[in-house]
């Protein structure tokens, strides 16, 4: 491949359709992880978290919810504190997350911000989040915002995550929740239910493809690593040639 010369054509792998399509997909419920980011007593990012989870059981997902209280902040002690043993083993456990931050000065939350840094892209030889799917949501005290979405996102990226195309910004949360502490009928409502609609449907399309879906050029040229059926294709050319 002359014309490009920066590139080593052992680890360029050309389009597998078949790794595209699942052989057996998995039969399990969508396992989804789901962070919240405000320890106050009544906090409205748990509760949109937690009308999620019933919304994402609705539709046949197993659910868990990370509850950030006595998380240390990250550096304070090793990762080998019970809270963090925790968290790191739901992300493992999980294919698919929801997080949802308070804005506060503009930004998540240093609660929401903590749980994120303490799963690192990488323990030993698993990743902890790559190819996860992610949705993400905010809750704001005064008008519609979207900074914390936004970061949010951002950090999705960050952590090599699927992050659908679709999110929820609830503006004056206090509203919306009635003495129930359950979210009360309007469009806010109803973006969540999108959300959670659109993240289930991401999370089955690409669970028993995620794999595939992040497996780079780059990495494979660092690990030295050439592609299986490149290296299938590269012998049976070999045979041809000495027959």
């Amino acid at each position: 491949m002359t014309q490009f010369p920066a590139l080593d054509a052992r680890f360029l792998a050309p389009i597998d359709m078949e790794r595209l399509e699942a052989v057996k997909p998995s039969a399990h419920p969508p396992r989804i992880l789901l962070l919240y980011g405000s320890l106050r007593a009544r906090s409205f990012s748990r509760l949109l978290i937690e009308e999620a989870a019933r919304i994402l059981e609705a539709l046949g997902c197993e659910t868990r919810i990370f509850d950030p209280r006595d998380l240390p902040l990250p550096d304070a002690t090793g990762p080998d504190h019970p809270k963090v043993q925790e968290l790191r083993a739901l992300s493992e456990w999980s294919e698919g997350q929801v997080w949802c931050s308070p804005e506060r000065h503009g930004a998540i939350s240093g609660i929401m911000k903590a749980q994120i840094d303490w799963i690192p892209l990488e323990i030993g030889s698993v990743r902890p989040t790559q190819g996860k799917t992610l949705a993400v949501m905010q809750v704001s005290g005064g008008s519609q915002s979207f900074n914390a979405v936004n970061t949010l996102r951002l950090l999705g990226r960050w952590m090599r995550m699927i992050t659908i195309p679709n999110q929820s910004s609830v503006a004056m949360a206090y509203k919306e929740f009635g003495d129930d502490d359950r979210m009360k009928p309007s469009s806010y409502y109803e973006r969540v239910v999108d959300v959670m609609e659109e993240l289930v449907k991401f999370t089955l399309l690409t669970r028993d493809r995620a794999g595939y879906l992040v497996d780079r050029y780059s990495e494979r040229k660092a690990e030295g690593r050439i592609p299986e059926h490149v290296a299938l294709g590269a012998e049976a050319m070999r045979h041809e040639t000495a027959d």
